[in-house]
């Protein structure tokens, strides 16, 4: 008989959820890391004969499954949270937010407001998010520095900021952080113009043909509010899904994000073009901007994934709360207590988004060969008993406060909630010394 494979890690739970194959809860069996990658999974008592393991963690209580991916958010903005509360969009961005960005926004600003998102996603088993905001090299610096994976995007928006003087500028440092940076195993990329009323054709025809050319997502609000698509009838004659469809954006790559507002021929034409929704249901919720159409769209074949939006529009970067809150609007959209059950919500909050970056056979699932991207749950808290099923209850009643373990590519970085290699103190005086400035 040979002598047990020397390997890395072997995590032993309650309940795995390896989301593939679907609608599968494993009880009594390991999980196997080598090398950053998911080896095995299999019944513990076959692990234990075939691993020696130089790490072995038990967690009896606890289910394990993939790290979540925040499909869309703002990360730097964590240190806008609160900031501008109870008001709607344009009247939230016009006054409030820009203004703010215009005065404090620089690299140090989005190296600390990206540091404190990560360790806030990682600390809610958020293993990948997708990113959408100014000086992608700082937050890159601050997604290094706490071991998360990120797509990070090169926004792109025809005004001027600190940043950028214009579209073409916008671009150009965007795609040079790209060429730097694109051998990070933790890191990829999105072309991200920002909308369709921050965006002109030029610029959009430009970034279609820049994202074919580097096989790059495109990352773009849209449809977010009525108020929108009436502006945007006016200006220039369509609604904003047939700009980007004129100009060339429409395609496997579009991650949509929002779409509140697309009526069912708008739909139709994502799902025939093998396009993506960013859903952000406690941002549109918060915002007044309204329900979007999720069943429908994934009836006609749109995939659709999980964002939390920026922490100054949501205030959690909280993809727990996403998913309970998908689950129950789209039953109050539908009338219907059978539409998104929690598996559905579940699955959309990891291989789904994981899909939308073009990801989805490095993470999203938990099947030998992918990135060890995991997070554990633990459920035996007084307070969230019984559980008749862990599926369901990750949904409806665990929170992120449940999450105890977050590994990414097979390094722990949250054990038993704390992060592992930082100080909250450090991350309270950061935030202390940015509040201070906004006051």
């Amino acid at each position: 008989m040979s002598a047990p494979q020397p390997i890395d890690s072997l995590i032993e739970p309650r309940w795995i959820v390896p989301i593939e194959p679907a609608d599968v809860t494993l009880t009594g069996h390991a999980l196997a890391i080598e090398k950053g990658r998911i080896l095995a999974i299999l019944p513990a008592s076959e692990a234990l004969a075939r691993y020696a393991p130089r790490q072995r963690i038990s967690l009896p209580q606890h289910v394990l499954l993939p790290g979540l991916v925040n499909l869309h958010t703002h990360a730097a903005m964590s240190l806008l949270r609160g900031f501008a509360d109870d008001m709607p969009l344009m009247r939230w961005l016009n006054e409030h937010i820009w203004p703010a960005e215009a005065r404090h926004v620089s690299p140090d600003f989005v190296r600390d407001g990206t540091l404190l998102a990560c360790w806030e996603m990682l600390r809610g088993g958020i293993t990948c998010f997708n990113d959408m905001y100014y000086y992608p090299e700082a937050a890159a610096e601050a997604i290094l520095d706490t071991g998360i994976r990120a797509a990070l995007g090169v926004t792109v928006i025809e005004f001027p900021t600190a940043y950028a003087a214009d579209a073409a500028d916008y671009l150009a440092k965007g795609l040079a952080t790209r060429d730097a940076l694109r051998d990070n195993p933790l890191l990829s990329f999105c072309l991200a113009p920002h909308a369709p009323y921050t965006v002109s054709d030029k610029t959009f025809e430009r970034i279609a043909t820049l994202a074919n050319q580097l096989d790059l997502p495109v990352h773009i609000h849209i449809n977010e509010t009525r108020a929108e698509i009436e502006g945007s009838i006016r200006q220039h004659g369509v609604r904003p899904l047939a700009r980007l469809q004129r100009t060339g954006l429409l395609g496997p790559g579009l991650i949509g994000v929002h779409g509140v507002h697309l009526d069912s021929d708008e739909i139709a034409l994502l799902g025939e073009h093998g396009c993506h929704l960013a859903h952000c249901p406690t941002s549109n919720m918060k915002l007044g901007s309204g329900m979007a159409p999720i069943r429908l769209a994934q009836a006609q074949g749109v995939g659709v994934g999980l964002g939390s939006d920026g922490a100054a529009s949501n205030n959690r970067l909280d993809l727990f709360r996403e998913m309970r809150h998908a689950a129950l609007l789209g039953k109050v959209a539908e009338e219907d207590a059978g539409i998104l059950p929690a598996a559905t919500v579940l699955r959309m909050a990891t291989l789904d988004g994981a899909k939308a970056l073009g990801l989805e056979s490095e993470i999203g699932s938990l099947l030998p060969g992918k990135s060890a991207d995991i997070c554990a749950v633990r459920l035996d808290d007084w307070a969230i008993q019984p559980c008749y099923d862990p599926v369901s209850h990750l949904v409806y009643v665990a929170g992120r406060e449940h999450v105890s373990h977050t590994w990414v590519a097979g390094q722990l970085r949250i054990c038993e909630g704390a992060p592992v290699g930082c100080d909250p103190r450090y991350l309270i005086e950061t935030v202390r010394m940015w509040h201070n400035r906004m006051v």
